[in-house]
């Protein structure tokens, strides 16, 4: 009986797109195993990377607009479309990849762009929108994106604040009253598997504030911001929504969306299984092909690979992870997978821009010589 294989890796961050690392999986099974039935469905978790998966999956359109990065720089970014909706990854305007090491600041970073992109959108007319907000160089609750949709948030003198998340414990009043008309029609999800609050010790600026480039004291000067913040929200929008799991995603640009947009925050991958039609893909596969960058103790706590691993143990399927590195201590205990299989040799550095250029090729030549030696199992003796 011929095997079926249903090929749904994530990205392959900084070496391979969702949809590339797919291809790259397809192309070694098929030579190794050519009778297999193969599907793809290149996967996302809401981070860096969900929009190349939905454009993949869902033959979608990219748009490109003017906006503005993380230190207030202009430049181009792009989000996308297709029948029905349309996502923007706060990555591409709001990223943490985007600043050099030294650039980053969590007190200034502003999601100013992040918010320019969601406004091209609804101006052009999306009103089902995804936000996927992972992979952020930001601690501003999403004051930034929300200035960039019409809002104004102001001093004690009346005056607009400067960006960033230190600035907003100056915040003395938030008028709502130029928000952009379209956010009235608009349905917005924001995609996280982030569950911390806004603010407190499990809070946005406690947990990812250091590695933005908050010191100690940051930390604790842009925590008691968010909290101020957060009250005046109560006062001036009657929301009060801080203590959810999810605001502080992305350095609480998902309260900001939550308290501005009337967005919800749902999990990821539990959003995008369900977009892709998941669960009815994985009915009836013999095998999941699956894989990341790097197979570690994270991967463990909830991310994609582990998510979509659980629900096809659950369907009958075995499941197989590619990775550039994999390391010891992600098999420890009962996981999902069969089989973790590192694509890299010894020796290979993330670093090394040639060994990344050779991402495909390396997760192609791993995929084949899997596929041999299970057909060879599967032949008839």
């Amino acid at each position: 009986m011929t095997a079926r294989i249903l090929v749904a890796p994530l990205e392959f961050k900084g070496s391979l797109t969702a949809g590339q690392a797919a291809r790259a999986i397809e192309t070694g099974v098929r030579q190794g195993w050519p009778e297999a039935e193969l599907c793809i469905l290149p996967l996302a978790d809401g981070g860096p990377g969900t929009s190349d998966a939905l454009v993949e999956a869902l033959g979608g359109q990219w748009h490109t607009a003017w906006a503005h990065d993380a230190l207030g720089r202009p430049l181009q970014a792009q989000w996308a479309s297709w029948e029905g909706g349309g996502v923007v990854e706060m990555a591409r305007a709001s990223g943490l990849s985007l600043l050099a090491p030294a650039e980053r600041d969590a007190r200034v970073t502003t999601t100013l762009g992040t918010g320019e992109l969601i406004a091209d959108a609804l101006e052009s007319g999306v009103r089902s929108l995804l936000v996927g907000v992972g992979g952020s160089a930001t601690n501003d609750a999403g004051v930034g994106a929300l200035h960039a949709l019409g809002y104004r948030f102001l001093d004690a003198s009346g005056r607009a604040l400067p960006p960033g998340g230190a600035a907003l414990r100056n915040l003395a009043r938030i008028v709502p009253d130029g928000a952009l008309p379209a956010l009235r029609e608009a349905q917005m999800t924001v995609m996280t598997d982030v569950l911390n609050p806004l603010s407190g010790p499990t809070g946005a600026s406690h947990v990812y504030g250091p590695q933005k480039g908050a010191s100690p004291d940051d930390v604790q000067l842009l925590d008691a911001a968010l909290q101020h913040l957060a009250e005046v929200v109560v006062r001036d929008l009657g929301v009060d929504a801080a203590h959810l799991p999810g605001t502080g995603a992305a350095g609480g640009l998902s309260y900001g969306l939550l308290v501005g947009c009337g967005a919800r925050i749902s999990r990821g991958f539990e959003h995008l299984a369900r977009l892709l039609d998941l669960e009815e893909k994985l009915a009836g596969v013999d095998w999941v092909l699956t894989g990341e960058g790097r197979l570690d103790t994270q991967t463990l706590s909830g991310k994609g690979p582990l998510e979509l691993a659980r629900r096809a143990r659950k369907a009958g399927a075995r499941v197989v992870a590619f990775a550039g590195k994999v390391e010891p201590d992600a098999l420890a205990g009962d996981v999902p997978f069969v089989e973790a299989i590192q694509v890299s040799p010894p020796g290979w550095s993330e670093a090394d821009p040639t060994a990344r250029a050779g991402a495909g090729r390396l997760l192609s030549a791993a995929a084949e010589r899997w596929a041999r030696a299970r057909r060879a199992e599967h032949a008839p003796h």
